[in-house]
């Protein structure tokens, strides 16, 4: 989880890769609606946002996943871990400055980057409740993956069930 720019994508490959899980990009799940909103520079509302995190949650129940997903909001992992309550959130922690610098060197995304500084509004970091780490996403994509791997060898291991986040 995380907002634009903080890596999702591409540590949510890697990690995938490296657990040999499927990766799913949940930007790819939202409906053609919610693409032209974020296009626009939009805000989702959450009446927006519910199915499209309940498609991402059925994608999530299947075991061995990682998924690159925003869930900027606890109430938005709630509804993906109505689907998988074993999951395993990596909260990907980036400065809206650093945020804003890769969203200016980005090229070919559908939402936009004027997006950012309500994603930060919106962003509830993980609880102690919630199964999970915060990881630096300012660090190397190899060094953030070895980060989540050892959290997981450590006790977080998502059961074989668990889908990632």
């Amino acid at each position: 989880m995380g907002v634009s720019g903080a890596g999702k994508t591409t540590v949510g490959l890697a990690l995938a890769d490296g657990l040999a899980y499927r990766f799913v990009e949940a930007d790819d799940l939202h409906p053609p609606r919610n693409r032209a909103m974020l296009a626009q520079g939009r805000p989702l509302t959450d009446q927006d946002r519910f199915p499209w995190l309940r498609a991402v949650g059925e994608r999530l129940a299947a075991p061995g996943v990682v998924v690159a997903c925003s869930a900027l909001a606890r109430t938005y992992r709630n509804v993906l871990k109505a689907h998988a309550p074993d999951l395993v959130t990596v909260h990907l922690s980036l400065s809206p400055e650093a945020a804003a610098e890769r969203l200016a060197e980005r090229e070919g995304h559908f939402a936009s980057p004027v997006l950012l500084d309500t994603q930060f509004a919106t962003l509830e970091p993980l609880s102690p409740e919630e199964r999970g780490l915060t990881v630096d996403a300012s660090q190397p994509v190899a060094a953030i993956v070895d980060e989540v791997e050892a959290a997981l060898l450590r006790g977080l291991e998502p059961s074989p069930g668990a889908g990632a986040l």
